[in-house]
């Protein structure tokens, strides 16, 4: 059997896999540095890639943007360039900007920029950008409505539409944007910054192939792509044939009360991999349904989690089967609300990773806290000289790590959809009038066996302003993330705030808006721990006495290991 594999030295080889990142790499830092909005700038909510002319997939991505976007943006790739078709596709000298959360994936905030990349006057490319913007409308700030039965109730949508001819920007489209935010600054800065990464990337992905040529560059690509798949096969192949079978649960859909099912019938047959999603519940009234783009972008993320050496490019799918009937939870359509993708994605990867451990527990790691607690704290500003202003304070929270079986899980981590990091305390506490009064690890939050899981984290935010409208958009709040290899469950999630010196929960334990805050009020995180991994019996008494020196102590309530 022939190699199929293009001949090419390997040092090559790997000297142009690493400028191509790196050209994603400068497109990623460019709008780190320039976005206006926090979780851009602080948290690196957004992602950069170079995708293929013909079919629009996956070619190289950056090593600092949010995994989940790779998979998603090729989707939106896709669909804008469909859109163009019609209007005389997509020009030299021109962006489409679009948040089609249907055919480009993920949801309504995250905007996606596609910029098609001309060599010689022959499309070569195309050039993308992914970034979650701070508010884009909706019926609340920051747009993650819990409430939501409609996509149009989450935010502007906006189809595939050219935001830059000519090289310059189209003031009636961004007229449109900029009436559809509660925040015109931010919006103004994040999409310039954007368009930045976009012209940077091309000015450096040119420099690139003056230096090495067209047709080198080209062939590395597809050399890439082909040992992604190569790789792919082979991990496949290392685990035993059979069908392995896990179901999880979403607390509930924020209209109805009622847990959701997302269900994985995972079978290895040699060196392929069947994905079965039928047994997970239909699509629901509220905003946990996530589109077929975005379930297809969370398995690229969970594999890559279980495969870490593929290369990060189309060929990571090459090798993988999907069924994914239409008009599931997690194949939703329009109009059924996206807002709170992540929380959906979380659990595919969740079921995944304890799919995975059933064919090989030494590969896969227990599940993680499973829940990114996006909150907003918004409201109107009394102090002198700007009276009146609108604020909205959006973030998303940390909580610990799967354990595994080289070792304990990691605490207060971010979620495993991304490589975002956490907004710190300082900035959000300097941009916005609130106080965190604790910041600190949840003690006894990690899933107790061999290793332990990681553990959650508590924050409690305290109000400066005289008044403040919130809503929280979590998940876990009735059924923690499991163990695996007979390790126990971490602690559940719990919110609860503070009025007129009474504390209370939500009547749906994860999810609510409408909640108001006075001055001094306060609003109150516990987020999950990790799942353990190994039977609790196996972790020796000198590590147990360390965790209770440390505050790590499992909670025999929340964390027992099952029997």
């Amino acid at each position: 059997m022939s190699d199929p594999f293009p001949a090419m030295d390997p040092v090559t080889l790997a000297v142009l896999r690493g400028r191509l990142e790196q050209v994603a790499d400068e497109m990623d830092a460019t709008l780190y540095r320039s976005a206006f909005n926090p979780i851009i700038a602080e948290a690196h909510d957004a992602c950069h890639g170079l995708y293929d002319a013909v079919t629009g997939d996956t070619l190289i991505q950056g090593k600092s943007g949010l995994p989940v976007f790779v998979g998603a943006m090729a989707f939106a790739v896709r669909a804008t360039v469909a859109a163009a078709a019609p209007r005389g596709g997509m020009k030299e000298g021109e962006t489409w900007i679009t948040n089609d959360a249907y055919d480009g994936g993920t949801h309504a905030n995250d905007f996606k920029l596609v910029r098609p990349f001309y060599r010689g006057g022959k499309l070569w490319c195309y050039m993308a950008s992914a970034a979650h913007w701070h508010d884009v409308g909706g019926a609340v700030p920051g747009n993650y409505n819990p409430a939501a039965t409609e996509c149009w109730q989450e935010a502007v949508q906006i189809p595939p539409v050219r935001i830059v001819r000519d090289g310059a920007i189209d003031e009636d489209v961004l007229a449109i944007l900029r009436a559809n935010t509660r925040l015109p600054a931010s919006l103004w800065g994040d999409l310039n910054g954007q368009l930045a990464a976009l012209e940077l990337g091309a000015r450096r992905l040119n420099g690139l192939l003056d230096e090495y040529g067209d047709d080198l560059v080209l062939q590395a690509m597809t050399e890439l792509r082909s040992r992604a798949l190569k790789l792919m096969r082979s991990h496949i192949a290392s685990l035993p044939d059979g069908r392995y079978s896990f179901e999880d649960v979403l607390d509930n859909d924020g209209i109805t009360n009622v847990p959701l099912t997302i269900a994985l019938d995972m079978t290895v047959a040699g060196d392929r991999l069947l994905l079965d999603f039928s047994r997970t519940s239909p699509q629901c009234a509220g905003p946990v349904n996530i589109s077929r783009a975005t379930a297809i972008a969370a398995c690229y993320v969970a594999l890559k989690h279980l495969f870490p050496d593929v290369p990060a490019n189309a060929g990571v799918l090459d090798a993988v089967d999907f069924v994914l009937p239409d008009r599931l939870v997690i194949s939703a359509e329009r109009p059924r609300p996206v807002g709170g993708y992540t929380e959906t994605i979380l659990r595919m990867i969740d079921v995944i990773f304890s799919a995975a451990a059933q064919a090989d527990p030494t590969r896969a790691v227990a599940q993680a806290y499973g829940t990114i607690n996006a909150l907003s704290i918004a409201g109107h500003r009394s102090d002198k000289g700007r009276e009146g202003q609108q604020w909205v304070m959006f973030s998303f929270f940390g909580g610990g790590h799967g354990a595994h079986s080289g070792g304990d899980g990691l605490s207060h981590g971010n979620a495993p959809i991304s490589t975002a990091t956490i907004p710190p305390l300082e900035i959000l506490e300097a941009a916005y009038p609130v106080r965190f009064t604790e910041w600190s690890l949840r003690e006894g939050s990690g899933g107790d066996g061999q290793y332990r899981g990681g553990l959650g984290a508590v924050y409690e935010i305290e109000l400066l302003e005289k008044d403040a409208e919130v809503f929280v958009f979590g998940e876990r709040g009735s059924s923690p993330p499991k163990g695996i290899a007979g390790g126990g469950p971490g602690a559940v999630n719990v919110f609860s705030y503070e009025n007129d010196g009474a504390w209370n929960v939500p009547p749906m334990l994860s999810k609510m808006r409408g909640i108001r805050l006075a001055r001094g009020e306060r609003v109150r995180l516990e987020t999950p721990g990790g799942g353990g991994y190994g039977p609790a019996a196996m972790r020796g008494e000198a590590q147990r006495q360390k965790d209770r020196a440390m505050g790590y102590a499992a909670n025999d309530e929340t964390t027992k290991a099952p029997e």
